[in-house]
Protein backbone atom coordinates (compact mmCIF):
# COMPACT_ATOMS: atom_id res chain seq x y z
CA UNK A 1 0.00 0.00 0.00
CA UNK A 2 2.87 2.33 0.83
CA UNK A 3 4.46 1.94 -2.62
CA UNK A 4 1.13 2.69 -4.28
CA UNK A 5 0.80 6.03 -2.48
CA UNK A 6 4.42 6.86 -3.37
CA UNK A 7 3.83 6.26 -7.07
CA UNK A 8 0.65 8.33 -6.95
CA UNK A 9 2.59 11.18 -5.32
CA UNK A 10 5.34 10.93 -7.92
CA UNK A 11 2.88 11.22 -10.80
CA UNK A 12 1.09 14.15 -9.19
CA UNK A 13 4.38 16.06 -8.87
CA UNK A 14 5.08 15.97 -12.60
CA UNK A 15 4.70 19.27 -14.37
CA UNK A 16 3.02 19.36 -17.75
CA UNK A 17 5.45 20.83 -20.31
CA UNK A 18 3.99 23.98 -21.91
CA UNK A 19 4.62 24.69 -25.59
CA UNK A 20 6.61 27.86 -26.25
CA UNK A 21 7.18 29.37 -29.66
CA UNK A 22 10.57 28.29 -30.95
CA UNK A 23 10.90 25.36 -28.55
CA UNK A 24 8.81 22.76 -30.37
CA UNK A 25 11.57 20.11 -30.56
CA UNK A 26 12.27 20.20 -26.82
CA UNK A 27 8.56 20.38 -26.02
CA UNK A 28 7.76 17.34 -28.15
CA UNK A 29 10.48 15.32 -26.43
CA UNK A 30 9.22 16.39 -23.00
CA UNK A 31 5.61 15.62 -23.95
CA UNK A 32 6.57 12.15 -25.14
CA UNK A 33 8.32 11.49 -21.83
CA UNK A 34 5.43 12.99 -19.85
CA UNK A 35 2.78 10.94 -21.65
CA UNK A 36 4.72 7.68 -21.52
CA UNK A 37 5.35 8.22 -17.82
CA UNK A 38 1.73 9.02 -17.02
CA UNK A 39 0.32 6.17 -19.13
CA UNK A 40 2.11 4.60 -22.11
CA UNK A 41 -1.26 3.93 -23.76
CA UNK A 42 -1.67 7.69 -24.22
CA UNK A 43 1.51 7.92 -26.27
CA UNK A 44 0.44 4.87 -28.30
CA UNK A 45 -2.81 6.66 -29.18
CA UNK A 46 -0.80 9.59 -30.56
CA UNK A 47 1.69 7.44 -32.47
CA UNK A 48 -0.75 4.83 -33.80
CA UNK A 49 -3.91 6.88 -34.12
CA UNK A 50 -5.97 4.31 -32.23
CA UNK A 51 -8.95 6.62 -31.99
CA UNK A 52 -12.28 4.81 -31.93
CA UNK A 53 -14.96 6.08 -34.29
CA UNK A 54 -16.70 9.07 -32.72
CA UNK A 55 -19.33 9.88 -35.33
CA UNK A 56 -21.52 7.87 -37.63
CA UNK A 57 -22.37 8.59 -41.24
CA UNK A 58 -25.98 9.07 -40.20
CA UNK A 59 -27.36 12.14 -38.48
CA UNK A 60 -27.96 10.27 -35.23
CA UNK A 61 -24.73 11.57 -33.70
CA UNK A 62 -21.76 9.87 -32.09
CA UNK A 63 -21.29 6.12 -31.95
CA UNK A 64 -21.04 5.14 -28.32
CA UNK A 65 -18.41 2.56 -27.35
CA UNK A 66 -19.99 -0.82 -26.62
CA UNK A 67 -17.20 -3.15 -25.52
CA UNK A 68 -14.79 -2.68 -22.66
CA UNK A 69 -11.93 -2.43 -25.15
CA UNK A 70 -13.73 0.34 -27.06
CA UNK A 71 -14.42 2.20 -23.81
CA UNK A 72 -10.75 2.04 -22.80
CA UNK A 73 -9.67 3.17 -26.28
CA UNK A 74 -12.11 6.10 -26.13
CA UNK A 75 -10.94 7.06 -22.63
CA UNK A 76 -7.29 6.98 -23.72
CA UNK A 77 -8.07 9.03 -26.83
CA UNK A 78 -9.87 11.71 -24.83
CA UNK A 79 -7.17 11.76 -22.14
CA UNK A 80 -4.35 12.06 -24.72
CA UNK A 81 -6.12 14.86 -26.61
CA UNK A 82 -6.97 16.73 -23.40
CA UNK A 83 -3.41 16.48 -22.12
CA UNK A 84 -2.01 17.88 -25.36
CA UNK A 85 -4.56 20.71 -25.35
CA UNK A 86 -3.62 21.57 -21.75
CA UNK A 87 0.02 21.98 -22.87
CA UNK A 88 -0.87 24.61 -25.50
CA UNK A 89 -0.84 28.30 -24.57
CA UNK A 90 -4.26 29.95 -24.46
CA UNK A 91 -3.58 32.17 -27.48
CA UNK A 92 -3.26 29.07 -29.71
CA UNK A 93 -5.95 26.92 -28.14
CA UNK A 94 -8.80 27.95 -30.45
CA UNK A 95 -6.78 26.93 -33.52
CA UNK A 96 -6.45 23.35 -32.27
CA UNK A 97 -9.54 22.73 -30.14
CA UNK A 98 -11.73 21.50 -33.01
CA UNK A 99 -9.37 18.71 -34.10
CA UNK A 100 -11.11 15.39 -33.50
CA UNK A 101 -8.32 13.01 -32.45
CA UNK A 102 -4.98 13.10 -30.62
CA UNK A 103 -2.84 11.90 -33.55
CA UNK A 104 -4.20 14.60 -35.89
CA UNK A 105 -3.78 17.18 -33.13
CA UNK A 106 -0.13 16.17 -32.60
CA UNK A 107 0.60 16.33 -36.34
CA UNK A 108 -1.10 19.73 -36.68
CA UNK A 109 0.93 21.16 -33.79
CA UNK A 110 4.09 19.70 -35.35
CA UNK A 111 3.28 21.35 -38.67
CA UNK A 112 2.48 24.70 -37.04
CA UNK A 113 5.38 24.91 -34.56
CA UNK A 114 7.94 22.39 -35.80
CA UNK A 115 8.72 24.24 -38.98
CA UNK A 116 9.50 22.96 -42.45
CA UNK A 117 12.84 21.80 -43.89
CA UNK A 118 13.88 25.31 -44.86
CA UNK A 119 13.19 26.77 -41.43
CA UNK A 120 15.00 23.88 -39.73
CA UNK A 121 17.98 24.43 -42.04
CA UNK A 122 17.94 28.12 -41.13
CA UNK A 123 17.74 27.31 -37.40
CA UNK A 124 20.73 24.98 -37.77
CA UNK A 125 22.70 27.70 -39.58
CA UNK A 126 21.88 30.24 -36.85
CA UNK A 127 22.90 27.76 -34.14
CA UNK A 128 26.20 27.02 -35.91
CA UNK A 129 26.85 30.75 -36.12
CA UNK A 130 26.11 31.13 -32.40
CA UNK A 131 28.49 28.25 -31.66
CA UNK A 132 31.28 29.77 -33.78
CA UNK A 133 30.87 33.15 -32.08
CA UNK A 134 30.30 31.83 -28.55
CA UNK A 135 32.08 33.87 -25.89
CA UNK A 136 31.82 34.09 -22.14
CA UNK A 137 31.01 37.42 -20.60
CA UNK A 138 33.34 38.80 -17.93
CA UNK A 139 30.36 39.48 -15.69
CA UNK A 140 28.86 35.99 -16.18
CA UNK A 141 29.63 33.24 -13.67
CA UNK A 142 31.36 30.15 -15.06
CA UNK A 143 28.41 27.86 -14.28
CA UNK A 144 26.05 30.16 -16.23
CA UNK A 145 28.45 30.23 -19.19
CA UNK A 146 28.70 26.45 -19.12
CA UNK A 147 24.90 26.05 -18.94
CA UNK A 148 24.45 28.41 -21.89
CA UNK A 149 27.11 26.51 -23.85
CA UNK A 150 25.54 23.11 -23.08
CA UNK A 151 22.12 24.36 -24.19
CA UNK A 152 23.63 25.46 -27.49
CA UNK A 153 25.32 22.07 -27.94
CA UNK A 154 22.04 20.28 -27.17
CA UNK A 155 20.15 22.38 -29.70
CA UNK A 156 22.77 21.62 -32.34
CA UNK A 157 22.46 17.89 -31.59
CA UNK A 158 18.67 18.08 -31.95
CA UNK A 159 19.25 19.53 -35.43
CA UNK A 160 21.66 16.72 -36.32
CA UNK A 161 24.93 18.58 -35.84
CA UNK A 162 27.34 16.50 -33.75
CA UNK A 163 30.44 18.15 -32.29
CA UNK A 164 33.21 16.04 -30.81
CA UNK A 165 33.90 16.28 -27.10
CA UNK A 166 37.41 17.54 -27.82
CA UNK A 167 36.09 20.37 -30.02
CA UNK A 168 33.50 21.27 -27.39
CA UNK A 169 36.15 21.45 -24.67
CA UNK A 170 38.48 23.59 -26.78
CA UNK A 171 35.68 25.91 -27.83
CA UNK A 172 34.55 26.43 -24.23
CA UNK A 173 38.09 27.06 -22.99
CA UNK A 174 38.81 29.52 -25.80
CA UNK A 175 35.60 31.39 -25.06
CA UNK A 176 36.65 32.24 -21.52
CA UNK A 177 37.98 35.74 -20.85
Amino acid sequence: MESQSYSTQTVSLLKLPMLKTGDYDLWSMRMEQYLTHIDYALWEVIVNGDAPAVASASTKGPILPKTAKQKIARKNELKAKSTILLAIPDEHLLKFHGIKDAKSLWETIKTRFGGNKESKKMQKTVLKHQYENFTASRSERLDKTYDRFQKLISQLEIHGEVISQEDENLKLLRSLP
